[in-house]
């Protein structure tokens, strides 16, 4: 059967990426920490993925199992060995983490040591002869993160720790394709492998070459367009969403857009970076209208019961400089755009104040020592004198004073 490893056994991998290859009839091999999962995953050999809807549906997705990483390193190298696909959906900050043993998996693949894993067949050395020259040769890295460019931020990590006659040996061989994601998985309550996830996804993948057929994947020439629409429409408009509504004391994204002025709140925003958006790729601007209706469909979805604070997690990461608030944001002053709604949903970030996010605190304990202008210089990358943080921070302090 084809092979396909996944870095992440969450919600995410399993609900949506290993989902698709399962479809596609690969063997999926989950590597990850979370050694309950992992174990689910070796027992029972498949789960469900539900959709979010009216309707009951669900998909069975078989032929999945599991390795622990921090266990057995040798099995993943063994797995990465006879790879087809090697695809990750752990969060950018966790890929220099996992750079390392995947490096040692290419460096023996592309050397042709071709070994024992923990549950894989001892591989003879005509049948490794046979596999170098053949498709199965190939191995094509994607990195399914929510981050401009996320496989050539892998690929850097990936190749600091090859050997230069490992390197020498890539072309032709191993395969690295940037890509854009997008399905809306909640929090999911209990134990089970079973995940809940939204009908609607998109998963885009940049590459020229002719690459074996994966359901669900569109291959586009030019990613930027697709993951820069995706970014600056659905994970702004979350993002957004979520901050208003944490500051409004809303449990649920669905509850939070069905206020009306939040609502429009966060469709001004969306059409300031839509703006930036149409100047930069040449967008169709009613076409994109309608993109952005679509989205704010989406997240009114009541079957999701998305809450606030999930979406909301990790606002250090979501304020950066290349990320979902900041980037567009900065764009938009650059071109001569409006960028006020922007200004109003990173100052709304800056408040979110939830004890249980560690990045949350952290930006808390910032602004007490240095005020707001301190996270938007060394978090967001901003000048404080700039007109942007001038503009945030004036609307942070009409909101501070407001609550």
């Amino acid at each position: 059967m084809k092979q396909a490893i996944h870095f992440g056994a969450g919600n995410i991998g399993r609900g949506f990426i290993g989902a698709l290859f399962s479809e596609s009839g690969y063997h999926v091999s989950f590597v990850d920490v979370a050694e309950q999962v992992i174990n689910q995953l070796n027992e029972q050999g498949n789960y469900h993925v539900n959709l979010a809807q009216e309707t009951e549906e669900s998909v069975l997705v078989e032929n999945v199992s599991g390795i622990n990483n921090m266990k057995d390193e040798e099995a993943v190298i063994a797995k990465i060995q006879q790879a087809t696909y090697l695809t990750t959906a752990i969060g950018p900050n966790i890929l220099p983490r996992i750079a390392p043993l995947i490096a040692r998996g290419i460096e023996a693949r592309v050397k042709g040591n071709f070994g024992m894993g923990a549950d894989l067949e001892p591989v003879s050395d005509l049948d490794v002869a046979s596999d170098m020259s053949s498709e199965s040769e190939k191995l094509y890295i994607i990195a399914c993160e929510n981050q401009i460019g996320a496989t050539d931020i892998l690929k850097g990590h990936i190749l600091s720790h090859l050997s230069d006659e490992a390197k020498a040996e890539l072309a032709g061989k191993v395969y690295f394709f940037n890509s854009a994601v997008d399905r809306i998985v909640p929090i999911q309550e209990g134990q089970s492998l079973d995940v809940l996830v939204e009908p609607y996804y998109e998963w885009v993948v940049e590459t020229t070459e002719d690459i074996p057929d994966v359901s669900g994947m569109t291959i586009v020439e030019d990613l930027a367009p697709f993951i820069e629409r995706k970014l600056f429409t659905v994970n702004t408009g979350h993002a957004v969403i979520a901050y208003l509504g944490y500051r409004a004391g809303k449990t649920t994204i669905d509850e939070t857009l069905a206020d009306p002025a939040i609502e429009q709140q966060v469709r001004e925003t969306l059409k300031e970076t839509g703006a930036y958006l149409v100047k930069q790729y040449g967008l169709d601007e009613q076409e994109h209208l309608s993109y952005i209706d679509k989205n704010i469909k989406r997240f009114k979805n009541s079957y999701l019961n998305d809450g606030v604070t999930r979406v909301g997690r990790a606002p250090i990461r979501k304020l950066g400089p290349e990320d979902r608030l900041v980037r567009p944001a900065v764009q938009a002053q650059k071109a001569g755009l409006s960028y006020a709604h922007l200004a109003q949903a990173i100052a709304s970030a800056l408040l979110f104040d939830f004890a249980e996010d560690e990045e949350a605190v952290k930006i808390q304990d910032m602004i007490a020592q240095g005020g707001p202008e301190l996270v938007l210089t060394e978090i967001s990358g901003l000048e404080a004198d700039s007109e942007l943080a001038q503009e945030v921070v004036r609307q942070y302090e009409a909101m501070k004073s407001g609550q």
